[in-house]
């Protein structure tokens, strides 16, 4: 009942999935994506896993090269972020957009490999997406291959599970019937609104930055603020991807001007008229979780300091443990925060998947002794 059950991550971009299945005491294999940045990232941190570029598109292809690369071992979990953008709320809504097939990629593998349990991880549009025809086709889809599927019903919100973002996110998590498993349920909040980690409660002991764009390594220059930070920066001794941005004295101007909290709405007459939209300078709130982290980094802005939140402020919001660090270009790096799925949450759902992996195996082996 200790194994380590092993895994493969498809779609791993930099490893939010990976990471927090790591920290749920998962032995991750092997993480497959087509960004080459990522990719460094993934290999620079996920120790021990293999770092695959494929298009997992071309399924036959790329399950080759994962068999290839994982040896004979068997892989007992999938796990998958396929691209959202074809899902997004914000993005095009075209069934035949081919970022919406693309868990068809995850489909082949599941049905390659027949490991004991899956997950896939999306945007909560997808839900509803052509008023639930692509959900109940994946639903139906790996019903149809023996598996028993659950579905987040409301979508989780990270801030509910120690994550200090308010970001909303969808899995579907599935279990071999043959091997005795029944529906999985997903766990429950561990925090309420109340009791939810804030910005501040984030990332105030990381330097201000104040007449200085830091450096790609630094040191800590005071004592954690509090036990969330305390959990980042556990087994580090360094700050890395803590580089500021050099505004013009005019954004800098139009950022003063805008309330902790507050947006371009809270703007005066006349100013920062260029970004007129939902985020456009929305400045976070030290007391209140962050907005959803996105993959750029010219619409936020530091509850207190005059400038966008760095790629490691914006990975403290994330959940990505300091020791985690991020390579590529700072845009590179800022778009792998963004699209990876907070590490914190996907450890939650991976301790939640092992407890019910550990009684499936139980109630199997009971099964096969009575039989004997």
């Amino acid at each position: 009942m200790s194994k380590r059950y092993t895994v493969i991550d498809l779609f791993s971009g930099a490893g939010g999935l990976s990471q927090g299945f790591v920290q749920a005491g998962y032995e991750i294999l092997a993480g497959i994506d087509f960004d080459e940045a990522a990719l460094r990232t993934y290999a620079h941190n996920i120790k021990g896993a293999k770092a695959l570029k494929e298009d997992l598109y071309k399924e036959e292809e790329s399950i080759k090269s994962i068999e290839n690369a994982i040896g004979n071992r068997d892989i007992d979990v999938i796990i998958a972020g396929p691209p959202c953008q074809g899902f997004s709320l914000t993005g095009s809504r075209d069934i035949n957009d081919s970022r919406n097939k693309l868990y068809v990629a995850v489909v082949h593998a599941v049905k390659y490999f027949r490991p004991k349990a899956f997950l896939i991880e999306n945007v909560p549009g997808m839900a509803t997406l052509y008023k639930g025809t692509v959900k109940q086709q994946i639903i139906n889809t790996f019903e149809d291959m023996g598996y028993a599927v659950s579905v987040t019903d409301p979508p989780l919100l990270a801030s509910d599970y120690g994550v200090p973002q308010n970001r909303k996110r969808m899995f579907f998590v599935g279990y071999q019937k043959e091997l005795g498993y029944d529906y999985f349920a997903f766990p429950k909040p561990i925090l309420d609104s109340k009791h939810h980690v804030t910005t501040s409660d984030a990332i105030s002991d990381l330097p201000s930055l104040v007449d200085t764009l830091g450096e790609s390594i630094m040191e800590y220059t005071c004592e954690p603020q509090s036990s969330y930070q305390k959990m980042m920066r556990k087994n580090s001794d360094v700050i890395y991807n803590h580089i500021g941005t050099n505004h013009t004295e005019e954004v800098k101007w139009v950022i003063s001007q805008v309330p902790e909290g507050g947006n371009y709405k809270n703007l005066p007459p006349g100013v920062g008229e260029s970004r007129k939209f939902n985020e456009a300078w929305t400045r976070y709130h030290s007391q209140k979780p962050s907005k959803t982290i996105d993959t750029g980094h010219r619409n936020h802005f530091h509850y207190k300091w005059n400038r966008v939140p760095t790629v490691r402020e914006n990975a403290r919001l994330q959940s990505f443990p300091d020791t985690f660090e991020f390579l590529g270009t700072k845009t590179q790096q800022y778009k792998q925060v963004g699209n990876a799925v907070p590490p914190l949450l996907a450890q939650v759902i991976g301790e939640e998947m092992k407890k019910h992996l550990n009684n499936g195996v139980k109630v199997f082996m009971e099964e096969v002794l009575c039989e004997k």
